[in-house]
């Protein structure tokens, strides 16, 4: 069975992933500051890095998501700015939360996080020998 391509994929299950990461982190930031886990001395390098392979993630799936029609470097800006508009409401939505505070720089590092994983997914699908499209 010959292996089917983004294009032909139905909208629901290319959406799946992006909806379902929402999802996830939509759920970590409605958990009040006494039920969210410590790390000792590594906590605040765990927790960003938690916000930028969230927001990696994320970025990939708005990206897959996004009509193969796109050129990929349209694809690449709007999957970003997506996943900026979402780091943002995330925040807002934080700041309601018991004991938690929302941050600008969590918004910084969630927009890296999203850069630094797009890029690569460019870079890798630009230079690879697969037949898949990113």
């Amino acid at each position: 069975m010959a292996r089917m391509r983004t294009r032909e994929l139905p909208l629901i299950v290319r959406w799946l992933p992006a909806i379902l990461m929402m999802g996830a982190i939509f759920f970590f930031s409605s958990l009040p500051a006494g039920r969210v886990p410590t790390f000792g001395e590594w906590d605040l390098l765990i927790k960003k890095a938690g916000h930028a392979s969230g927001y990696a993630l994320l970025g990939l799936a708005y990206y897959f998501a996004l009509p193969p029609r796109l050129s990929k470097g349209f694809r690449w800006i709007l999957a970003l700015f997506m996943a900026i508009l979402f780091a943002l409401s995330d925040e807002f939505h934080q700041s309601f939360v018991q004991d938690r505070n929302s941050s600008i720089i969590d918004v910084g590092i969630d927009t890296i996080g999203a850069a630094i994983a797009l890029t690569l997914a460019a870079f890798y699908s630009s230079n690879s020998n697969s037949s898949s499209s990113i």
